[in-house]
């Protein structure tokens, strides 16, 4: 008998990753192993750093974390992304920022499907970050065509997943049994399928244009690429995972090892040689693995474009090479680079780099009526007015390339002239990517508002 009760689209997210998690561990085993390595060491950090453990249980972050995990898609056309879009938001997720990989040498453009409300993040912050297919970037049109009339004629969707997104639209949410069937549903759309839609001549050269190529164009769907759990510790379980007989790659991507950390850092290990039939014809096809990722706090856009250059100016000394022989190089050439950017948050705000959250002390209360002239730096040297950093929810295009560049060797990442197009990707998609910039700066504005309220003043603006 069907309930008539509202499934919450954080409820319904929170399943849908549960079940994902679930799914992934019984097709790629070493991912429950990196799970465990990443409970453990998370669990270790909490008890070594208390003013942490403090931090996170004070932003209502602390419950998330063993939960928080995101995944990454790859999609063939135009109308698989804009369902795709329809799909996500059923779970509460909207599409975030506009990425082009082609400047990292991978024929894709991307956005990321993800929750943006302060509570929605903290019930439950799954994302997906979801790439389309740059087809106008294969040379041999007859290829291109070749490909474009398989994407074409393939189905992601199953029927009553489609009818569940459109009753989920017209009624304005699911009911707790459509919720657990769209789950199931769903699911079937990201699950691995070892025979092939191609033969083994058309997927070589499918792989000789690119491997993403080849990946997203010979099998019925976009297959879970890798689900990525965070970590309090990236450098602990980077060392950690040779003992527990996972092969991590040579760097970490992104930032350097910090006090304040900053964006995004991520490793992976290995990708895997997976058995697959080639229209009857055993082969292998490489494109699942396993990442591991670590969220500081998120960038201005003055901060960001600082950080940015400092990368730039770290690998143009040294370029990381895919087989990690350049690895020690590579390293001390970012953590030289980044003594340019601030590792204070006093600093970091008082600079204008971070986003922050703003709360109240128990102090605020003593001082009555001599806060009316204070402003924010006062509020905050007076112990009144807490600044925590708010942490960064989305992504980083260069550490995404070089996860992907990392796992499938140093061909992976082809010369393509860089080529940016968000209007045509928001034409595809069927809808505007919101700006992360504007996103953080809500929050840490909605944050400072409340406390000003609190104390009878609405005359400080944020920063």
């Amino acid at each position: 008998m069907t309930k008539t009760g509202s499934a919450s689209p954080n409820r319904i997210r929170a399943a849908f990753s549960a079940a994902m998690s679930a799914m992934y561990r019984k097709e790629v085993p070493a991912y429950g192993t990196l799970m465990t390595l990443v409970a453990d060491v998370n669990q270790q950090a909490l008890q070594r750093d208390p003013i942490l453990e403090g931090r996170l249980q004070r932003t209502g972050e602390l419950s998330r974390v063993s939960e928080e995990r995101h995944g990454a898609i790859r999609l063939g056309t135009p109308a698989e992304l804009s369902t795709m879009r329809r799909l996500f938001a059923a779970m509460g997720m909207e599409p975030v920022g506009y990425y082009d990989l082609t400047e990292a040498g991978v024929p894709v453009h991307s956005t990321a499907f993800r929750p943006i409300g302060e509570d929605a993040l903290r019930r439950n912050p799954f994302r997906v970050f979801t790439s389309l297919l740059r087809l106008d970037l294969i040379e041999d049109p007859g290829l291109r065509h070749e490909a474009q009339v398989l994407l074409d004629a393939r189905r992601i969707f199953t029927d009553r997943c489609l009818a569940l997104i459109e009753r989920s639209e017209t009624q304005g949410g699911l009911n707790e049994d459509e919720a657990a069937e769209f789950v199931r549903e769903a699911l079937e759309t990201f699950r691995w399928h070892s025979d092939a839609l191609v033969g083994p001549d058309l997927y070589q050269r499918l792989h000789d244009a690119h491997r993403l190529v080849a990946d997203v164009v010979s099998f019925r769907g976009p297959h879970i690429n890798h689900l990525t759990p965070r970590t309090l510790d990236i450098d602990a379980v980077q060392e950690l995972m040779p003992r527990r007989g996972i092969s991590p790659k040579a760097v970490v991507e992104g930032p350097p090892t910090r006090k304040c950390p900053i964006l995004l850092r991520q490793t992976s290990f290995k990708a895997l040689d997976e058995a697959v039939s080639f229209d009857g014809h055993k082969g292998q096809h490489t494109a699942r693995f396993g990442e591991i990722e670590a969220r500081g706090q998120a960038l201005t856009p003055k901060g960001r474009a600082l950080y940015d250059r400092l990368l730039t100016q770290a690998r143009d000394q040294v370029r990381p090479k895919a087989d990690g022989s350049n690895a020690a190089d590579y390293i001390e050439a970012l953590r030289q680079s980044f003594t340019g950017f601030p590792d204070d948050l006093d600093a970091i705000r008082r600079e204008g780099l971070g986003y922050f959250e703003f709360s109240l002390t128990e102090k605020a209360n003593s001082l009555g009526d001599s806060v009316i002239d204070m402003d924010v730096e006062a509020l905050i040297a007076a112990g009144c007015l807490r600044a925590d950093p708010i942490t960064y929810e989305d992504f980083l295009p260069v550490s995404a390339a070089g996860i992907f560049q990392s796992n499938l060797g140093d061909d992976a990442a082809q010369d393509f002239q860089a080529s940016p197009n968000r209007d045509r990707f928001e034409a595809d998609l069927g809808a505007k990517v919101q700006d992360e910039f504007e996103l953080y700066q809500s929050l840490q504005d909605g944050s400072l508002s409340r406390c000003l309220s609190t104390l009878g003043r609405s005359d400080i603006a944020a920063q």
